[in-house]
């Protein structure tokens, strides 16, 4: 028999903050708010999406938009940073690096910095709690202007840290085919000072190319997605050579149209090039599945134990997790694999 894969020690890199919420919490907060929800998220949960071309990423917004609407004050946003560390402890994580942009939240509690300091303060007292930690990285919007993006790039930095209860990251999310990349580089620089991670999404909505150009102006850490890296051996190779992880997200692949089935995933691809793999769960509120269904769909793609046990060791080790608690992690991870199956 196969080990569970919700008992494998793991790192969670790549979750969005009004994504990560339970679809239970979303309506209870929509209630709460006298709001009402598209029916997508009430009776014909998980929705049906497409990203493959601007009228399938506008619905995909549009629901993202409607959930993230329901958060209207600060009990809302620490309901939501402990539903992800629970959640997560239930499916093995250890260190969860939660994605949030406090642009969204500011209008309801006073300010961006009053909103991320909410989520920090509850992802601390959550990482005494409960069974995992949680980071922060804080993402700015391609959609908005750059400058918007240096001024988060610069509250991110007066939390910079090295444990829970900081912010550990900098990103940049929502539609890549929007913006230029090279325009936010700027703030990347702010966050690269600070000595954050630089964790931007590139090279799943667009291909090969958009994956050069953020290597070339932000030369990042991690990449969520990149996926279709594959598409282009020279900057295949480009990445296997330059160590950057990537945060592969197969649920949300498939979900948003950028790969028929679970089977088309180019992990192993990615994998055997030797570059090295975070699996992520993206946004589970829409796409149905959260961080041990990933795992799962390794599996399927004929991942055995040694190789998940592998996969779940390089989301550690691409994580920014304090020594001791990667450290620990890891051999967990051997227990996890020395015992019988």
């Amino acid at each position: 028999m196969p080990r569970p894969v919700d008992a494998l020690p793991k790192a969670h890199l790549h979750l969005h903050f009004t994504g990560s919420m339970r679809v239970e919490t979303v309506r209870e907060l929509a209630a709460k708010h006298g709001i009402r929800l598209p029916d997508a998220l009430t009776s014909g949960w998980p929705p049906r999406l497409s990203a493959r071309d601007e009228r399938g990423w506008f619905r995909f917004q549009r629901l993202y938009d409607a959930a993230r609407a329901c958060v209207r004050d600060e009990a809302d946003l620490r309901r939501i940073v402990r539903e992800a560390a629970r959640d997560d402890a239930a499916e093995g994580s250890r260190w969860l690096e939660l994605q949030v942009d406090p642009t969204s939240y500011a209008p309801f509690v006073g300010g961006i910095t009053p909103a991320l300091e909410i989520v920090l303060d509850e992802a601390a007292a959550a990482s005494r709690e409960e069974a995992t930690q949680v980071a922060v990285v804080v993402a700015a919007s391609r959609i908005r202007h750059p400058l918007d993006a240096r001024t988060l790039a610069r509250l991110a930095a007066r939390y910079a840290g090295e444990g829970p209860g900081s912010v550990v990251g900098f990103g940049l999310s929502n539609d890549e085919r929007r913006g230029d990349t090279a325009e936010f580089a700027a703030a990347f620089r702010i966050a690269r000072h600070a000595g954050l991670a630089l964790v931007p999404h590139a090279g799943e909505l667009l291909g090969p190319a958009a994956v050069e150009a953020t290597l070339d102006a932000i030369e990042p850490d991690r990449l969520g997605h990149g996926v279709r890296v594959v598409e282009e051996p020279r900057v295949l190779e480009r990445v296997a050579d330059s160590g950057i992880a990537l945060e592969v997200c197969p649920g949300s692949n498939v979900a948003l149209g950028v790969y028929a089935t679970p089977d088309e995933v180019p992990l192993r691809t990615l994998v055997e090039h030797g570059i090295p793999v975070a699996l992520g769960a993206d946004d589970p509120l829409l796409f149905g599945s959260r961080l041990a269904a990933q795992y799962d769909a390794a599996r399927g793609l004929g991942f055995c134990d040694e190789e998940l046990a592998d996969l779940a060791r390089a989301s550690l080790r691409a994580s920014r997790a304090p020594s001791d608690v990667r450290d620990a992690a890891l051999a967990e991870v051997d227990a996890w694999l020395d015992a019988p199956a």
